[in-house]
Protein backbone atom coordinates (compact mmCIF):
# COMPACT_ATOMS: atom_id res chain seq x y z
CA UNK A 1 0.00 0.00 0.00
CA UNK A 2 1.06 3.85 -0.39
CA UNK A 3 0.10 5.47 2.20
CA UNK A 4 -1.31 9.70 2.50
CA UNK A 5 1.94 10.46 4.23
CA UNK A 6 3.73 8.55 1.78
CA UNK A 7 1.98 10.60 -1.39
CA UNK A 8 2.76 13.94 0.95
CA UNK A 9 6.33 12.95 1.02
CA UNK A 10 6.46 12.36 -2.39
CA UNK A 11 4.92 15.76 -3.24
CA UNK A 12 7.44 17.40 -0.86
CA UNK A 13 10.56 15.46 -2.37
CA UNK A 14 9.88 16.37 -6.49
CA UNK A 15 9.08 20.00 -4.82
CA UNK A 16 13.00 19.86 -3.38
CA UNK A 17 14.33 18.36 -6.80
CA UNK A 18 12.97 20.48 -8.73
CA UNK A 19 14.36 23.25 -6.43
CA UNK A 20 17.95 21.36 -6.69
CA UNK A 21 17.79 21.36 -10.54
CA UNK A 22 15.90 24.61 -11.20
CA UNK A 23 19.13 25.90 -12.95
CA UNK A 24 19.76 22.49 -14.98
CA UNK A 25 16.06 22.49 -16.02
CA UNK A 26 16.35 26.61 -17.41
CA UNK A 27 19.38 25.26 -18.92
CA UNK A 28 17.99 22.41 -20.51
CA UNK A 29 15.24 25.08 -21.88
CA UNK A 30 17.42 27.65 -23.06
CA UNK A 31 18.55 25.45 -26.16
CA UNK A 32 15.46 24.48 -27.29
CA UNK A 33 12.77 26.75 -25.44
CA UNK A 34 11.85 29.71 -23.28
CA UNK A 35 14.56 29.42 -20.83
CA UNK A 36 12.16 29.40 -17.87
CA UNK A 37 11.32 25.73 -17.10
CA UNK A 38 13.42 25.24 -14.15
CA UNK A 39 12.09 28.71 -12.83
CA UNK A 40 8.87 28.33 -13.60
CA UNK A 41 8.52 24.62 -12.28
CA UNK A 42 10.55 25.93 -9.06
CA UNK A 43 7.83 28.60 -8.30
CA UNK A 44 4.60 26.14 -8.75
CA UNK A 45 6.24 23.47 -6.20
CA UNK A 46 7.57 26.17 -4.08
CA UNK A 47 3.73 26.96 -3.62
CA UNK A 48 2.74 23.36 -3.44
CA UNK A 49 5.02 22.79 -0.33
CA UNK A 50 3.42 25.84 1.24
CA UNK A 51 0.20 24.62 0.55
CA UNK A 52 0.97 20.84 1.99
CA UNK A 53 0.13 21.50 5.54
CA UNK A 54 -3.35 23.00 4.46
CA UNK A 55 -3.90 19.64 3.49
CA UNK A 56 -2.02 17.06 5.16
CA UNK A 57 -5.74 15.92 6.62
CA UNK A 58 -7.14 15.61 3.41
CA UNK A 59 -7.49 12.03 1.60
CA UNK A 60 -4.67 11.74 -1.23
CA UNK A 61 -7.69 12.35 -4.64
CA UNK A 62 -8.13 16.13 -2.76
CA UNK A 63 -4.76 16.34 -2.56
CA UNK A 64 -3.56 15.89 -5.84
CA UNK A 65 -6.46 17.82 -6.67
CA UNK A 66 -5.04 21.12 -4.52
CA UNK A 67 -1.36 20.43 -6.20
CA UNK A 68 -3.21 20.52 -9.56
CA UNK A 69 -4.78 23.64 -8.70
CA UNK A 70 -1.70 25.65 -7.72
CA UNK A 71 -0.13 24.37 -10.44
CA UNK A 72 -2.40 25.46 -12.96
CA UNK A 73 -2.72 29.21 -11.74
CA UNK A 74 1.22 29.58 -10.71
CA UNK A 75 3.28 28.04 -13.75
CA UNK A 76 3.49 29.49 -16.85
CA UNK A 77 3.64 28.22 -20.45
CA UNK A 78 2.84 24.81 -21.34
CA UNK A 79 4.29 23.31 -18.03
CA UNK A 80 1.06 24.72 -15.90
CA UNK A 81 -1.65 23.12 -17.79
CA UNK A 82 0.19 19.56 -18.20
CA UNK A 83 1.33 19.14 -15.19
CA UNK A 84 -2.00 20.76 -13.23
CA UNK A 85 -4.21 17.87 -15.90
CA UNK A 86 -1.91 15.41 -15.34
CA UNK A 87 -2.21 15.81 -11.36
CA UNK A 88 -6.00 16.62 -11.59
CA UNK A 89 -6.44 13.16 -13.54
CA UNK A 90 -4.38 11.57 -11.05
CA UNK A 91 -6.54 12.38 -8.12
CA UNK A 92 -9.50 10.20 -10.14
CA UNK A 93 -7.59 7.12 -9.04
CA UNK A 94 -7.59 8.38 -5.64
CA UNK A 95 -11.06 9.82 -4.47
CA UNK A 96 -11.34 9.57 -0.83
CA UNK A 97 -8.73 7.17 -0.51
CA UNK A 98 -6.26 7.10 2.60
CA UNK A 99 -3.87 4.26 0.46
CA UNK A 100 -3.55 2.84 -2.47
CA UNK A 101 -3.51 -0.50 -3.71
CA UNK A 102 -0.53 -1.12 -6.52
CA UNK A 103 -3.68 -1.43 -8.78
CA UNK A 104 -4.92 2.37 -7.74
CA UNK A 105 -1.11 3.20 -8.31
CA UNK A 106 -1.31 1.92 -11.96
CA UNK A 107 -4.51 3.43 -12.53
CA UNK A 108 -2.97 6.75 -11.25
CA UNK A 109 -0.07 6.85 -13.57
CA UNK A 110 -1.79 5.99 -16.36
CA UNK A 111 -4.86 8.53 -15.36
CA UNK A 112 -2.21 11.06 -15.46
CA UNK A 113 -0.95 9.87 -18.89
CA UNK A 114 -3.84 9.82 -20.46
CA UNK A 115 -4.57 13.37 -19.40
CA UNK A 116 -0.92 15.07 -20.92
CA UNK A 117 -1.70 12.73 -23.79
CA UNK A 118 -5.22 14.46 -24.27
CA UNK A 119 -4.08 18.02 -23.46
CA UNK A 120 -0.97 18.35 -24.85
CA UNK A 121 -2.10 16.09 -28.28
CA UNK A 122 1.64 14.44 -28.42
CA UNK A 123 2.54 11.52 -29.32
CA UNK A 124 5.61 9.04 -28.46
CA UNK A 125 8.62 10.38 -30.10
CA UNK A 126 7.67 13.91 -30.37
CA UNK A 127 10.08 14.73 -27.79
CA UNK A 128 7.89 15.63 -24.67
CA UNK A 129 7.35 14.21 -21.68
CA UNK A 130 4.97 11.42 -23.24
CA UNK A 131 8.47 9.86 -24.53
CA UNK A 132 9.23 9.18 -20.52
CA UNK A 133 5.67 8.74 -18.80
CA UNK A 134 4.82 6.58 -21.51
CA UNK A 135 7.05 3.55 -21.09
CA UNK A 136 6.71 4.43 -17.40
CA UNK A 137 3.25 3.56 -17.14
CA UNK A 138 3.82 0.36 -19.95
CA UNK A 139 6.63 -1.11 -17.90
CA UNK A 140 4.75 -0.50 -14.45
CA UNK A 141 2.16 -2.03 -15.82
CA UNK A 142 3.76 -5.20 -17.14
CA UNK A 143 5.43 -5.63 -14.16
CA UNK A 144 1.77 -5.74 -12.35
CA UNK A 145 1.12 -8.72 -14.35
CA UNK A 146 3.93 -10.24 -13.76
CA UNK A 147 3.39 -10.45 -10.31
CA UNK A 148 5.77 -8.27 -9.09
CA UNK A 149 5.62 -5.59 -6.36
CA UNK A 150 4.87 -1.71 -6.10
CA UNK A 151 8.04 -1.10 -5.21
CA UNK A 152 10.33 -3.33 -7.68
CA UNK A 153 7.25 -2.09 -10.37
CA UNK A 154 8.06 1.17 -9.92
CA UNK A 155 11.94 0.73 -9.38
CA UNK A 156 11.47 -0.72 -13.49
CA UNK A 157 9.10 2.15 -14.31
CA UNK A 158 12.04 4.73 -13.38
CA UNK A 159 14.07 2.78 -15.48
CA UNK A 160 11.74 2.99 -18.44
CA UNK A 161 11.14 7.26 -17.77
CA UNK A 162 15.44 7.13 -17.58
CA UNK A 163 15.58 5.13 -21.14
CA UNK A 164 13.02 7.21 -22.65
CA UNK A 165 14.66 10.64 -21.46
CA UNK A 166 17.59 9.63 -23.09
CA UNK A 167 15.93 8.92 -25.78
CA UNK A 168 14.38 12.43 -26.34
CA UNK A 169 18.23 13.55 -26.88
CA UNK A 170 18.43 12.76 -30.90
CA UNK A 171 14.79 13.38 -31.60
CA UNK A 172 13.49 16.49 -33.70
CA UNK A 173 10.59 18.52 -31.49
CA UNK A 174 7.68 17.94 -32.79
CA UNK A 175 5.49 19.81 -30.12
CA UNK A 176 5.71 23.18 -28.23
CA UNK A 177 8.25 25.71 -28.82
CA UNK A 178 11.13 23.26 -29.36
CA UNK A 179 9.24 21.82 -32.71
CA UNK A 180 9.56 25.88 -34.05
CA UNK A 181 13.96 24.89 -33.90
CA UNK A 182 13.39 21.96 -36.70
CA UNK A 183 16.45 19.87 -36.91
CA UNK A 184 18.44 22.59 -34.85
CA UNK A 185 16.73 20.62 -31.80
CA UNK A 186 18.23 17.31 -32.34
CA UNK A 187 20.29 16.72 -29.79
CA UNK A 188 18.91 18.10 -26.70
CA UNK A 189 17.34 16.62 -23.94
CA UNK A 190 13.95 17.50 -23.41
CA UNK A 191 13.35 19.70 -20.56
CA UNK A 192 9.78 18.82 -19.98
CA UNK A 193 11.12 14.67 -19.70
CA UNK A 194 13.31 15.73 -17.53
CA UNK A 195 10.94 17.60 -14.71
CA UNK A 196 8.56 14.37 -15.40
CA UNK A 197 11.39 11.55 -14.56
CA UNK A 198 12.29 13.38 -11.93
CA UNK A 199 8.60 13.19 -10.60
CA UNK A 200 8.75 9.49 -10.91
CA UNK A 201 12.13 9.26 -9.41
CA UNK A 202 10.83 11.10 -6.32
CA UNK A 203 8.29 9.01 -5.65
CA UNK A 204 10.25 6.03 -5.90
CA UNK A 205 12.82 7.54 -3.57
CA UNK A 206 9.62 7.50 -1.11
CA UNK A 207 8.83 4.12 -1.49
CA UNK A 208 12.43 2.83 -1.37
CA UNK A 209 12.86 4.39 1.93
CA UNK A 210 10.07 3.20 3.77
CA UNK A 211 10.48 -0.20 2.03
CA UNK A 212 7.14 -0.73 0.02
Amino acid sequence: MVTQAQILQWLQAYATEIEQNKAYLTELDAAIGDADHGINMDRGFKKVNAQLPTVADKDIGNILKAVSMTLISSIGGASGPLYGTWFLRASTAAVGKQELTQQDVLELLQTGLDGVLQRGKAQLGDKTMVDVLSPAVATFEQAVREGKGTLEAMQQAVAAAQRGLQETIPMQARKGRASYLGERSVGHQDPGGTSAYLMLKSLLGVLESSGE
